[in-house]
């Protein structure tokens, strides 16, 4: 059963609660039943401890159950007050209960400050983004008065949950929440003849107790500190701690718990047929039809984000979601599937973990570095799209689905998205310096692969002012002052390479007095020195890291003024192993006073999660690799 991180929460909530939303309390997921991860003794270096943490789950024959939490969190620092001032209660009202059984704060005198049942109050599921199949899912806030440095907070509730995401099943992940924990307990408390599978990392098992016709498991967790996450570094859940349980023996009979509810008995409706053949009707072969409708699907549907295993797990009819216009990925699913078995398209649900984690527990269930989203699969296209993601052309998928086990709902076998797909960038820049030092900028931009469609989306819902505003973006986070505008190619295209130009003045490119050390730019911000700055934000790396290649060719032109002299040019450099292949080249004509220079990156990696052996195997070639990206020509005004 899926539930909301921590930190995804506090993402969610701060725009539209304000001020109130910096007293989130840092166990959020604790309470809302995402729990945070342990710690031992105090950490005074760490704004909040979790002093102690106890959840116990009833479940019933059915898969019903409740669920009963008793929490104290500890402020250490000013911002710890923040984190802990505040708890949240996940629930969905249609099928969940909870009570507020015990509230409080006592601060550092041991004085108790009670929560009012004013302190207490429902708000909406920031996701269910006003849609009103969707308005079932809420947050019970508990705001907690007189927490200050070393205030500890209180909190105990009842949850009943009356219908089961799964029928007659039971699955719940863990996931740490990287604060301190002195003492946490997970308590699952299940009829005798359901067994709990476990997949447990950094929660240690108590030997499971069976009396009276139950069995009772628990699991134990402590970590006084977590190290640092390294920048560009996979989810900590792919390598670090968490813990799977599920009444599931296999992914066969979970991928039959969604298959089964989900037939829908509307997905040949008249309306869902001809709306497929009226949009297909001009199309060629399959491809071009399921390209037609994924197209039609991701730019109608709106997408409300609520992960797959919060609530039961069964999509709407694929007419309710034709008529709403909005639905969750598993609606997505189903009408997308419905549209293609219009026009004869084999499809086939296919369920993810969506996210930074690039492998699945061993035993199958829903969460947040589990199963958690749900995507297509088009066996006679060998292609697996994401209607959800509406960026993201036919053909391609958003990174968060790459080279991440699938497990199809219709054959029950674990297959795995694509490791890589194609990415291309070309770039040409050219820069006229005028006598005096400022210049006229000319430049071109060529995306094809999967990054095109999303330059396109992005510049597709820009105003005119946004785009200049985007353009001033560009020039700034590549070091350059000045004014430039912005053009694109068509940006009601849907597939294809596409095209971006700039053009404007740039401010004090060369001094007119002077030396001046020029930057040997071939493109602005998102090509080769964008790429290799992200690569080497970490210059060592322990834990493993996403590695995304593509191809980049890059040529710049600078024309300088007669009265500025050229004193020094870059050598070329060469790159050639590992994942990559550079190569620059410099050429100076002094009879124009024009400096070219060129480079190209091919960088393939294979996959998208390397490790950091492969980090420190590539750190010479990608340092020398930096060190031309940051290359200078070196000027004199002349007679200097």
């Amino acid at each position: 059963m899926r539930q909301p991180s921590y930190e995804l929460m506090r993402r969610l909530l701060r725009p539209l609660l304000g001020p109130l939303l910096r007293r989130l309390c840092l166990a959020c997921a604790l309470a809302i039943g995402g729990v945070l991860p342990a710690s031992g003794a105090q950490n005074q270096e760490e704004p909040s401890t979790i002093v102690s943490d106890v959840h116990v789950f009833v479940v019933a024959e059915d898969g019903s159950l409740t669920e009963d939490d008793e929490t104290t969190l500890r402020a250490n620092t000013p911002a710890g007050i923040d984190e802990i001032a505040q708890r949240y209660v996940w629930f969905d009202k249609s099928v969940s209960k909870v009570d507020i059984v015990d509230a409080y704060a006592t601060d550092m005198n041991g004085v108790r400050h009670a929560v009012t049942p004013d302190q207490i109050r429902d708000i909406q599921e920031p996701r269910s983004a006003g849609a009103p199949t969707f308005q079932d899912a809420k947050l019970r806030a508990v705001i907690f008065p007189g927490v200050g440095i070393g205030s500890s907070v209180y909190l105990r509730f009842h949850k009943s949950q009356s219908t089961p995401v799964v029928a007659g099943q039971f699955n719940y992940f863990v996931e740490p929440g990287r604060r301190p924990v002195q003492s946490q307990r997970l308590i699952f408390d299940l009829p005798e003849d359901k067994k709990l599978y476990a997949d447990a990392r950094g929660y240690v098992a108590v030997p499971p107790v069976t009396a009276n016709g139950r069995t009772r498991y628990e699991f134990d967790y402590g970590r006084e500190r977590f190290e640092r996450i390294e920048n560009g570094s996979v989810g900590y859940l792919q390598y670090g701690d968490r813990l799977m349980v599920s009444t599931f023996p296999d992914f066969a009979t979970f991928a039959a718990s969604y298959r089964e509810p989900s037939a829908d008995p509307t997905a040949n409706d008249p309306a869902i047929r001809d709306l497929a053949h009226t949009l297909t009707q001009n199309d060629p072969d399959a491809r071009a039809k399921a390209r037609t409708l994924y197209d039609w699907v991701r730019r109608n549907i709106r997408y409300v984000g609520l992960f797959i295993g919060q609530s039961p797990a069964v999509p709407h009819h694929a007419t309710e979601i034709l008529a709403n216009r909005y639905g969750d990925c598993k609606d997505h699913v189903a009408l997308f599937g419905a549209l293609l078995a219009a026009e004869g398209i084999r499809s086939e649900p296919a369920l993810i973990g969506l996210g930074s984690v690039y492998s699945l527990p061993s035993v199958p269930g829903y969460g947040s570095g589990a199963i958690n989203h749900v995507i297509t699969w088009l066996p006679d296209l060998n292609l697996y799209p994401d209607s959800t993601a509406a960026s993201v052309e036919f053909g391609y998928l958003p990174l968060s689905d790459m080279d991440r086990p699938t497990l199809l709902v219709d054959s029950g076998t674990l297959a795995r998205t694509p490791a890589i797909q194609p990415l291309a960038r070309d770039a040409r820049l050219q820069i006229d310096v005028a006598p005096g030092g400022t210049a006229a900028l000319s430049y071109w931009v060529r995306d094809a692969g999967w990054s095109a469609e999303m330059e396109r989306s992005n510049l597709r819902a820009s105003t005119a002012q946004r785009r200049d505003l985007i353009a001033a973006e560009r020039l700034r986070a590549t070091g350059l002052a000045g004014r430039a505008t912005l053009a694109t190619s068509d940006v009601d295209a849907t597939a294809g390479p596409f095209v971006t130009t700039m053009g404007g003045t740039l401010d004090d490119v060369v001094w007119p007095n002077g030396t001046t050390a020029l930057p040997a730019l071939t493109s602005l911000s998102g090509g080769i020195a964008t790429q290799v700055r992200g690569w080497l934000s970490e210059r060592t790396r322990t834990q493993p890291y996403v590695c995304v290649g593509g191809d980049f060719d890059e040529v710049s032109q600078i024309a300088l003024p007669k009265d500025v002299r050229v004193v020094e040019v870059p050598d070329g450099t060469s790159v050639e192993g590992g994942f990559f292949a550079f190569r620059s080249r410099y050429v100076f004509d002094p009879d124009t006073n024009v400096i070219q220079v060129t480079r190209r990156l091919h960088a393939d990696f294979g996959k998208q999660v390397c490790t950091p052996a492969e980090f420190d195997a590539a750190l010479v070639l990608l340092k020398k690799i930096e060190r031309d990206t940051q290359a200078q020509i070196i000027l004199k005004a002349a007679g200097r």
